[in-house]
Formats: C-alpha cells, sequence, structure tokens
C-alpha cells in the first residue's frame, strides 16, 4: 500500500482491495458526514442516466466544507482519484468512475442566500434546481438554465457539466449564470473564484499557497495562448464541451469561475455557488413545428 504527499504527482493506477478498506476506515473516522463502501451503494453508484457503467471505489456525503477538506486530503494520501456527483442525470458517463464519488445532495442542499436587488442566489452544490426555483419564484426571479431533468438535477451538477436546457437560448448556459464559486483544490486549499481583476490577482498571489500557484499559472496559460484561444474557439451558443479556456481572456474578466464551469470536478470539488437569477417570464408558450420527412 503506497501513500502520498499533498500535491504529490501521482500516477492514477488503480487501488487495491486492501488501500481501499484503509480508506474506508480511515474516512469514516475523520468525516461529520456519511461513508459507504459497501456493495449495495457502489452499485447505485455505478451508472449515471447513461449507459455507461464504472464501480466506484465508494461514496462519500460530506456534511460541509471542512468534511470536502477531509475527503480530498485523505484521498490524495492513497492516491484514490475522486469525482464530484450531482444527482446522477449525466447522459454521457460523466458521473461514473473508478473513483470516489463525492455526493453533496444529501447534506450539502441548502440555499444560502436569495438576493432580488442583486438578483443572485447562493446556494450549496446539493441544491436540486426545482427548489432553487421555487424559493426564486417567491421574489418573482428564475434560474434561467432549464434542462429536461430539473425536478432532479443539482445546481452544483449543472456547473459540472455546463447544463443548458430549452430556455438557454434566451437566458444563457449555467456559464454565463455563474458569477462565483468556493472551491477545494486539490492540495485541499479553499479558494473563492470569479472575475479576476489585477487587484484580486495581486491579493490573491500576496496570500501564497495553492491559490498563488494557481491564478500565476492560469495567467501564463492565458498570456501564452491568448491568440490561440481567442481565434481557435467556435463562437457558438451551446459550446458545452472542454475547458473554458475563453473565460480567462482579459475581454471576459479572467473569469475563475466560469473557466471551471463545465470541468466535471476534474479540476476541483465545488462547495457554495453564486448565480445569476433573471425576472420569471410573464408567458410561456409551446411551438410544435411538423415536417413532411426528416
Amino acid at each position: 500500500m503506497t501513500t502520498y504527499e499533498p500535491g504529490q504527482d501521482v500516477n492514477r493506477s488503480d487501488v487495491d482491495e486492501a488501500t481501499r478498506l484503509v480508506l474506508a476506515d480511515e474516512l469514516s473516522r475523520s468525516l461529520r458526514g456519511d461513508v459507504r463502501f459497501d456493495a449495495a451503494t457502489r452499485g447505485i453508484y455505478a451508472t449515471d442516466s447513461s449507459n455507461y457503467r464504472q464501480v466506484p471505489l465508494g461514496v462519500v456525503f460530506p456534511r460541509d466544507e471542512d468534511d470536502v477538506v477531509r475527503i480530498v486530503e485523505i484521498c490524495a494520501r492513497y492516491g484514490a482519484p475522486l469525482l464530484g456527483r450531482g444527482a446522477g442525470t449525466s447522459l454521457a458517463g460523466q458521473a461514473c468512475n473508478v473513483a470516489v464519488v463525492v455526493d453533496t445532495s444529501r447534506h450539502m442542499n441548502r440555499i444560502l442566500e436569495i438576493d432580488p436587488e442583486r438578483r443572485v442566489a447562493r446556494v450549496q452544490p446539493g441544491v436540486v434546481l426545482d427548489r432553487l426555483n421555487d424559493a426564486a419564484r417567491a421574489v418573482d426571479l428564475t434560474f434561467g438554465p432549464d434542462p429536461a431533468t430539473h425536478a432532479w438535477c443539482t445546481i452544483g451538477g449543472m456547473v459540472g457539466n455546463n447544463s443548458c436546457g430549452t430556455h438557454a437560448l434566451r437566458y444563457g448556459k449555467t456559464v454565463d449564470n455563474v458569477q462565483a464559486l468556493r472551491i477545494v483544490t486539490s492540495r485541499g486549499e479553499r479558494m473563492r473564484v470569479g472575475a479576476c481583476d489585477d487587484a484580486h490577482y495581486e491579493e490573491l498571489k500576496a496570500g501564497g499557497g495553492d491559490a498563488a500557484r494557481i491564478v500565476e499559472e492560469l495567467r501564463r496559460l492565458r498570456d501564452d495562448y491568448a491568440t490561440e484561444i481567442a481565434s481557435g474557439f467556435p463562437a457558438i451558443d451551446r459550446r458545452v464541451s472542454g475547458y473554458n479556456l475563453d473565460a480567462l481572456l482579459e475581454k471576459n474578466g479572467f473569469h475563475l469561475a466560469r473557466a471551471l464551469v463545465g470541468s466535471e470536478s476534474t479540476c476541483a470539488l465545488v462547495t457554495e455557488i453564486t448565480v445569476t437569477l433573471s425576472p420569471w417570464p410573464r408567458h410561456r408558450v409551446l411551438v410544435v413545428l411538423g415536417y413532411h420527412d426528416i
């Protein structure tokens, strides 16, 4: 059984059964939330709404951000991959992996704030879209992106895969409606990310640690490849694949939160989301189009 230092580069080989059991024991002793490494839970979480199947190492249900930090630190020591999961409504296997699955929908599912004046909401990642919209509708607002799975999908999951929905052409994709994220990095550090002007960039750099390293490397990436990013990303409304490197461009505010939208927990785990709310539509109309042939 091999253990690793925080931040050490790891060749992600399969975690053997002995390591998996030790990992389960340490997580159980360290977290306030729930830890399920049994066969039944692993079977349930082996699939999402796609045809893919990957049996996870186990499933954890963090109670708060402190739990998320402990999960990252412990899994890093044993070289165990992590996968953030919303409601498992993804259609291309994004919520399946031989990893420790982090499900925030059980405990981290609170609406923290709705501000009708600024038209923003702060939520934990496990909040279901319909629940947010029920609360927002009380003040005549809505979160615009609306996938067909709106009764089950979580805001964290929508951030993970940059969800759209039928009204995205009016309201924009999830990325267009995210203002800020609280995240936990691969080294277990907490960051709040959003648009990053020069003053905020210098503040993050001065703070040192993972935050300083991350913003410096992302700014260098942006500067080195600005021309390619500006010219190479397709200008289509429904582009939802790949990393949003265009969000790092200066004209887009060097927006670190929007750069993370759609990254499917490959870069960080999200613990809090600030989103833009839009006016609730006064009227809804359904248009049905019929064609003689394909």
